[in-house]
């Protein structure tokens, strides 16, 4: 993005085995760059331990303390690979000059959106093990069809961009088709990718939601994730401490993503975090101090900003997502859906996780699909899966499919 210093982004191995490794970021400013920055190490795989956040509105400086996410089945992270993307989301000192000079600065086409199709035959896991490679290979997943044919086959549709935006090369398509033969090994018939034109558009149509389901999903009833953590975030607000922030301070149950979930939130809110402390997890809970001003750059004086901030940020904290099982005519259909980033971009890793968790209940599979919903005051990115029937866990059961909420809840939540 210009000029850039490499020591931009430094990351400094733990010491010993199981310490942290510790992610310093030092660069120019911009708007949500924290919340980007978040996001790119979560979908590494990693979890935030711990982190200090520091910036003028001119200058960003932040370490993050980071460890493998539990539900990371490859845990041997590519260090210089994570380090090239921060690198790539940090504002050069070149931009940041010219856009000081200059309103109408050029914004970045958005990545080329490819089409990945393949046949095989269906087995257990399948679903998560074909996810498990794109996310190694930097893929993120934007669209999803999966359909299974009543010969036992299965047709895979995945609309992803790359993030080493090298798809359009022979060497990147090979050696996705190659990794990906490597896990199908025998099941695999055929693979394809393709540029996502026009003419595809049909393909990456999402059915709407059944009125019942999406007033189950996005009423007040569906924000009540987990009963025994709703009442686990408590926000504190002081104007006196600081003559020109205004602090809030929180104590949350921990989950993963939590930092990113703060982040992004305050963000989309234009609550700009000037100086922010996220403390390492104590008997299951996070303490936060962070100095806050508004977009004019003063303290949030006005208390129904601040009750309408608070109530906001302590709803994405405690439920950043929603999971629900409905009925789909004579059928079991898993929902989970999260809020979107008035950027447009959706939450990180939740179809990895998903899968994983239906993985390990030895649930399979019928079909898929990821698409959005927008309620009067969000949109939502949502994740449909039509479930297999299962004799371990007989669909029609309450208790079944409780289970089945709970582990994958747990698995998106890192609980």
């Amino acid at each position: 993005m210009g000029i850039l210093n490499d020591d931009a982004v430094l990351i400094e191995p733990g010491k010993i085995s199981g310490d942290p490794t510790i992610v310093t970021v030092n660069c120019p400013d911009e708007s949500g760059l924290g919340s980007t920055l978040c996001r790119i190490i979560l979908e590494f795989g990693l979890s935030i331990t711990r982190a200090d956040f520091s910036t003028d509105g001119r200058w960003c400086y932040i370490v993050f303390w980071v460890t493998p996410d539990n539900n990371n089945s490859s845990p041997k992270i590519d260090w210089e690979s994570l380090k090239n993307r921060l690198l790539s989301a940090c504002p050069s000192c070149l931009g940041s000059f010219y856009f000081s000079l200059q309103s109408n600065v050029s914004i970045p086409p958005p990545p080329s959106l490819y089409l990945l199709k393949f046949f095989c035959r269906d087995r257990k896991g399948l679903l998560h093990d074909v996810t498990k490679v794109l996310t190694e290979l930097e893929f993120t997943i934007q669209r999803v069809k999966v359909m299974t044919t009543p010969d036992g086959r299965v047709l895979d549709m995945f609309f992803i961009t790359d993030a080493m935006d090298l798809l359009h090369t022979k060497q990147r398509q090979t050696e996705t088709c190659d990794h990906l033969t490597a896990v199908l090994g025998e099941h695999g018939v055929s693979c394809e990718l393709e540029l996502a034109g026009p003419e595809l558009e049909s393909l990456q149509r999402f059915s709407s939601l059944p009125p019942l389901a999406a007033d189950e999903l996005f009423g007040p009833d569906g924000s009540d994730i987990s009963s025994s953590s709703s009442n686990k975030a408590v926000l504190t607000v002081d104007d006196h401490l600081s003559p020109a922030h205004t602090l809030l301070q929180i104590r949350c149950v921990d989950q993963k993503g939590l930092f990113y979930d703060i982040l992004r939130t305050s963000k989309d809110c234009d609550v700009h975090i000037a100086y922010g402390r996220f403390s390492s997890k104590v008997k299951g809970y996070r303490n936060l101090d962070l100095f806050v001003r508004g977009t004019d750059g003063k303290k949030i004086s006005d208390s129904k900003h601040q009750a309408n901030f608070c109530a906001r940020l302590k709803e994405e904290m405690v439920c950043p997502l929603r999971v629900i099982i409905v009925n789909r005519g004579p059928d079991s259909e898993l929902l989970v859906a999260n809020p979107v980033e008035l950027s447009g971009k959706g939450r990180p890793r939740v179809f990895y996780d998903v899968t994983l968790a239906l993985k390990s209940l030895g649930i399979c599979i019928f079909s898929a699909e990821i698409g959005r919903h927008s309620t009067l005051d969000r949109q939502w990115e949502v994740y449909r899966f039509l479930l297999d029937e299962s004799r371990e866990l007989p669909l029609a059961s309450l208790r079944a499919r409780n289970q089945i909420v709970d582990r994958v809840t747990k698995t998106l939540m890192g609980w």
